[in-house]
């Protein structure tokens, strides 16, 4: 279990707790988030070990590792999928200023966006933790992953760019990871990392039944701050910001079952238009946000 005595991203110790949050996947367990008052990121407290956090990920419900199609929610998460996997080749291709390279996806779960780059003609690496997912991949995308440790023997300066799709909340070395991100990345290369912002006005509206809070699958929960702050320590900058505009109902859609017992598409569908309108100029208000992080010159 790790209990935390000061900030995991910038080490201070001006902590405190915010808020308690319930497993709704697997274990109904509550779990303590806390927050800095240094970099504003949050985090779950006593979580478990990378050895022993397996057992919260095995659930058909969860859908990044199983591909499930079971329930509304996750029928239309497949049909807005498409579109993004679209948009996300666009937002590679638009950042590295290049029609084919060299892609890491890590954290690919079943090989959707793996399957979409390697169409379009890129040299993709996938990487994926989970064995069931990396099955699922290869039976129904026809998708080769390789195991997570595999990131610790890719090539110095081998990527053009390197994508996390809501992934680094889940990474237990976030700072080790980042390091190996600015080794194996080129000169000029770029990355991609999406991760939910819990600043967003759907987060506080459902508070401790927001759906991204995700515990304890997701170990931190950033604010567009505290990732512009992890980044510079690790010799990147935030060039950009950008809104994922179906996520703020998606994961409202969750929030509402999570908060009423009962599904109501017309409150999660409101509730999630005014998260995207309270965007509109602002993308780091979004209920999830890309950072298109580059080295620092």
């Amino acid at each position: 279990m790790i209990h935390y005595s000061a900030c995991p991203i910038c080490g201070s110790s001006n902590i405190s707790e915010k808020l308690k949050a319930k497993d709704y996947t697997v274990s109904n367990e509550i779990f303590t988030i806390l927050e800095c008052a240094d970099c504003t990121v949050r985090f779950t407290q006593d979580v478990a070990e990378t050895d022993e956090i397996g057992k919260y990920y095995q659930s058909s419900k969860y859908i990044s590792h199983s591909d499930t199609n079971e329930g509304l929610v996750n029928k239309l998460y497949h049909v807005v999928r498409k579109r993004t996997l679209k948009s996300k080749q666009q937002l590679v291709e638009k950042y590295t200023g290049i029609q084919k390279g060299q892609l890491l996806d890590i954290g690919a779960g079943t090989g959707a966006f793996v399957k979409t780059m390697q169409d379009a003609e890129w040299e993709v690496t996938g990487l994926e933790p989970d064995e069931a997912a990396r099955i699922t991949a290869l039976t129904q995308n026809s998708v080769v992953l390789k195991p997570l440790e595999e990131l610790h023997s890719l090539s110095n300066n081998s990527y053009d760019a390197i994508s996390m799709w809501h992934v680094l909340e889940h990474v237990h070395t976030l700072h080790e990871y980042i390091d190996i991100f600015q080794n194996i990345l080129k000169k000029d290369g770029v990355l991609l990392i999406a991760v939910p912002n819990y600043t967003s006005a759907d987060a506080k509206y459902y508070k401790e039944h927001w759906a991204a809070y995700d515990v304890p699958r997701h170990l931190y929960h950033f604010s567009p701050k505290s990732m512009q702050a992890l980044m510079q320590q690790h010799g990147f900058e935030v060039s950009k910001m950008l809104p994922m505009w179906y996520d703020s109902s998606y994961v409202s859609m969750l929030s509402e079952t999570y908060k009423t017992g009962k599904s109501s598409l017309v409150s999660a569908l409101w509730q999630g238009l005014k998260s995207n309108i309270n965007t509109l100029g602002k993308s780091e208000n979004c209920s999830s946000v890309i950072y298109v992080c580059k080295k620092q010159s």
